[in-house]
């Protein structure tokens, strides 16, 4: 198959283009190889008649391309749809391999040449700002990032294929040795060969859902494979920048980059994430982490041979000998004791083996480890004595390496965050205080009457449950939890579990529920000194009105008697998380975006009032109608004043396979980051932050108002919208796709509330519209152009206001990856309705795209990013014969009676889902 990036000429793209043609010249071969020459034939016309479209827009060659695809026959359609998305898949590779190429060539070019969003250009950046080497600490110390691993089912492909696809990356980076023989080369396209027939011949679909522990073991399985590497080779490579910039200070950079995770922990709306559940998750994760330090133990066994008859050793290794020697047992586990006593590194490494054993089983009686404390300082004893006798080289390597991958990752590996939904917990609360006789009805309080009754149950000592009380299976699952997040903490540390996160939190009073279950478990105490606390509650705002009251609902929290902060470096910390998939679908993309900066810009002056920083927790998704783009991208567009409580972000679905599944990828998103995070700070703290006119905020704020007005007329008051979603998208079929174990809605409910973000999200890019990306925006910042200069304001708003710039940037994103002439081709599954909502959304469509080039100054959408808009322009006709083949099934399927014809409709439109999300890199 050809080459869908013809055009690019550089001379820098020109390896990424041969690596496409080869793959492509590859998938030809098992095309003809799998179905003949009949095969490769068919696609090629298709492909030959789409781009042929896309060109001219001949009404003529449309009928003949739908003709073509009518006339199909169901096997060979099937063959054609895997040819193209298969194709995407090799595709896709490529542009990995050549963005891994890409970077080595940086690191070996000049020293000069550093690559942009480099941790290298970071520091420089921090000198040329004449920081010193002791305001860098200093920021260094209160900086954070923790990147959140969901199981939000977004990744459309099965763990089988990205296995596939890994070895396939490994194949082509091979390639690239110059030193290679024509017979290695041979060898390799083989392999190459035999690794796209297995693509070929391996189901893409899976046949079941997930269970909850499968997606545990998927997350886990990028902690193996790359990020227990990567996280600490990003915090070395920073250590030697502020060496190589900042000599005059010894750096041991804080872990400011760190992995949690909500997979086994996010029980919002997912009944299959029991406490068991939960406890299994930490025990896997245990038991992983515990598995990799026992390899890197017995790598320092093979290596560790200093003898004393060689050396000096100091006495306190010596010492701590002769206490592994009463307290370790060793014969029980396989390992006894080393064979060689002048040997005292092996000897003692030996020790610390059992004792890792002893720990991942429990057994505290025969020299387990009691908390990670213990074994980080085993591992600094060895390090220490090293040192003495000149052994820093060996010190410095792998030990070292270990050392801070157990500072990241103690015994627990992925801090787990629970999240339940607010509802569960007033449910639960309301049964067990009318058991008690207490009040009949606490869910029918007004929320003042809550917050006094919760306020007068924290004051008193007494608890309101025993195991002798029987409640419903709910209730009684809502109270085993907390028993659980309890247990969890004393055996697998503190760190495990630190978070409790309430979903749909619309008043204070959900805050103090959840405070009052910790209470029941001693999770929360009070003392003579006043309250203490070893789980933080976290509050998820979610809706418009939700962040319109945030502020509200926060500073009663910090008023209430009750409130406990975190603590981070000894500073108090509060964490809020903040919703971009609701809040999108609640209000649309303007508004959205506007209500989140003005949260976090008002949360912010509220908690320094009261002594604190906020920890901004956001839940972004992968695509950019649920706050997705590039991770540095992401970091750059918060407010600067945010940044110093630390970052949160949601990794989720695709996210995780095309920022972390290859070492080298996952080490440059995370560079990226980390490069965004220390120059960004750096503005924040030792900069002048520029403050937004106020006369900015006013037009933001009318511009959001009238965006908001004209998104809630169409999807909410509009009674044809939700009938046409559902015609016009493949959202039903969305829905029988195996991608997550969760429901996609978070009631048994057709009512669009019900529905899940994702799913709506993931409908509207399959089917091109992108509408949450950009519906209504037009509307709204036009609402500005009708005023007496009112371009040249928003002109200057996108040239001074980053927050105003990102948001236009975004928007000129989603209008380049739209494509309203695929779109109106699913607008005909609506029937007249249909034409008419594709008439009015295509004409706002029209109004948002001019508005964005009158504000940008553009000719066309994305020309400051010529490189983007040109793979744009180039990729998406390829994926439009995946995209007609769907429209043409769905109107198929949905009229067919015979089951067994729906069904194997049914698998080819999941197929062309698979599709069309590997050409648009893009689900949900």
């Amino acid at each position: 198959m050809s080459n869908p990036n013809p055009s690019l000429e550089s001379e820098k793209e020109h390896p990424l283009r041969k690596d496409v043609r080869f793959l492509g010249h590859i998938l030809g071969d098992v095309l003809v190889m799998q179905g003949g020459p009949n095969l490769l034939q068919q696609v090629e016309e298709i492909r030959e008649l789409t781009k042929e479209l896309r060109a001219s827009g001949d009404p003529e060659l449309l009928k003949r391309c739908k003709q073509v695809i009518r006339e199909l026959p169901p096997s060979m359609r099937r063959d054609v749809i895997r040819a193209f998305a298969i194709y995407f898949q090799l595709v896709n590779i490529a542009e990995q391999n050549h963005r891994i190429r890409r970077h080595r060539e940086y690191r070996r070019g000049e020293e000069s040449s550093a690559q942009p969003f480099s941790i290298e250009s970071a520091v420089r950046t921090l000198k040329e700002m004449e920081l010193t080497a002791d305001q860098v600490a200093s920021m260094l110390d209160q900086l954070s990032l923790e990147l959140i691993m969901t199981a939000h089912p977004t990744e459309a492909m099965r763990r089988t294929i990205l296995d596939i696809h890994h070895r396939i990356a490994d194949h082509v980076a091979r390639l690239g040795d110059p030193l290679l023989t024509e017979s290695v080369k041979k060898q390799i396209r083989d392999e190459l060969l035999a690794e796209v027939i297995t693509l070929w011949q391996s189901d893409e679909l899976r046949h079941r859902k997930p269970t909850v522990l499968d997606e545990v073991r998927n997350g886990l399985y990028y902690m193996d494979e790359t990020l227990f590497d990567v996280l600490p080779e990003v915090h070395r490579e920073l250590e030697h920048a502020l060496e190589r910039h900042y000599p005059e200070r010894n750096w041991h950079v804080p872990c400011f980059l760190r992995f949690g995770s909500w997979i086994g922990g996010d029980r919002d709306g997912n009944p299959w994430v029991t406490p068991e559940v939960t406890w299994q998750t930490l025990k896997m994760q245990r038991a992983l982490v515990i598995e990799k330090y026992e390899r890197s133990i017995r790598r320092m066994i093979g290596k560790l041979s200093h003898s004393t008859r060689q050396v000096n050793i100091p006495s306190q290794l010596i010492d701590s000998l002769k206490k592994d020697e009463q307290e370790v047992v060793l014969e029980d586990i396989g390992q006894g004791k080393w064979r060689n006593e002048h040997e005292p590194y092996r000897r003692k490494c030996t020790y610390i083996l059992a004792r890792l054993r002893h720990t991942c089983l429990n057994q505290q009686d025969r020299g387990a480890y009691d908390s990670v404390e213990p074994f980080l300082e085993d591992l600094k004893l060895i390090d220490r004595s090293l040192r003495t006798h000149q052994a820093h080289a060996i010190a410095d390597g792998e030990l070292a390496i270990l050392i801070r991958q157990v500072e990241l990752f103690g015994f627990h590996l992925l801090t787990l965050d629970v999240r339940q939904d607010s509802g569960e917990h007033e449910a639960a609360l309301t049964e067990i205080l009318s058991s008690l006789g207490i009040v009949s009805d606490y869910k029918g309080l007004s929320e003042e009457e809550k917050i006094k009754l919760l306020t007068d149950l924290l004051a008193d000592p007494r608890p309101l449950t025993s195991s002798f009380m029987s409640f419903s299976d709910d209730t009684r699952e809502c109270l085993e939890l907390f028993h659980v997040i309890s247990r969890a903490k004393r055996e697998f540390g503190p760190e495990s579990i630190r978070n409790y996160l309430i979903s749909m939190t619309q008043g204070t009073s959900d805050l103090l529920e959840v405070v009052l279950f910790a209470k029941e478990v001693g999770l929360w105490q009070q003392t003579p000194e006043g309250p203490v606390s070893s789980l933080h509650v976290v509050p998820l705002l979610e809706t418009i009105d939700d962040l319109h009251r945030a502020a509200e609902i926060m500073e009663a929290y910090y008023q209430h008697p009750c409130f406990v902060p975190d603590r981070k470096n000894g500073f108090d910390v509060q964490e809020i998380m903040l919703g971009y998939s609701d809040s999108n679908k609640d209000g649309g993309v303007l508004t959205a975006n506007w209500e989140l900066f003005r949260a976090q810009k008002e949360l912010s002056r509220l908690s320094t009032r009261y002594g604190m920083a906020v920890r901004f927790f956001h839940g972004r998704g992968g695509a950019l109608g649920r706050g997705g783009g590039p991770l540095n991208q992401s970091i750059m567009a918060q407010p600067p004043e945010t940044l110093d409580g630390g970052v949160k972000i949601t990794e989720q679905g695709e996210v995780l396979s095309s920022r972390y599944a290859l070492k080298p990828i996952a080490y440059r998103s995370l560079e990226q980051a980390t490069s965004a995070l220390l120059t960004s700070a750096a503005g924040a703290f030792f900069g002048e932050a520029a403050e937004p006119e106020p006369r900015w905020l006013e037009w933001m704020e009318s511009i959001s108002t009238t965006a908001r007005e004209r998104y809630q007329q169409l999807v909410f008051q509009d009674e044809r919208f939700i009938p046409f979603f559902h015609q016009a998208t493949p959202l039903p079929e969305i829905g029988e796709l195996n991608i997550g174990s969760r429901p996609s809605r978070r009631k048994n409910s057709q009512a669009f509330e019900s529905l899940r973000a994702i799913p709506w999200v993931f409908s509207w890019t399959q089917s091109r519209y992108l509408f949450p990306a950009w519906f209504a925006a037009g509307t709204g910042l036009s609402r500005l152009l009708r005023e007496k200069g009112g371009l040249e304001a928003l002109q200057e708003m996108y040239q001074s206001w980053s927050f105003f710039r990102t948001l236009v940037d975004n928007l000129q994103m989603a209008l380049a990856k739209a494509d309203l002439v695929i779109a109106r081709e699913y607008s005909t599954l609506a029937g007249e309705e249909g034409e008419a909502l594709f008439r009015l959304i295509e004409e706002e469509y029209r109004q948002t795209r001019e508005t964005v080039l009158a504000i940008t100054k553009q000719s066309e959408i994305l020309d400051y990013i010529p490189v983007i808009q040109e793979s744009v322009r180039l990729r998406n006709p390829y994926v439009d014969p995946l995209s007609f083949i769907q429209v043409y099934l769905l109107g198929e399927r949905r009229k067919d009676e015979d089951p067994q014809s729906r069904q194997d409709e049914l698998e080819q439109v999941l197929l062309t889902i698979n599709g069309i999300a590997a050409g648009l890199r893009n689900t949900g």
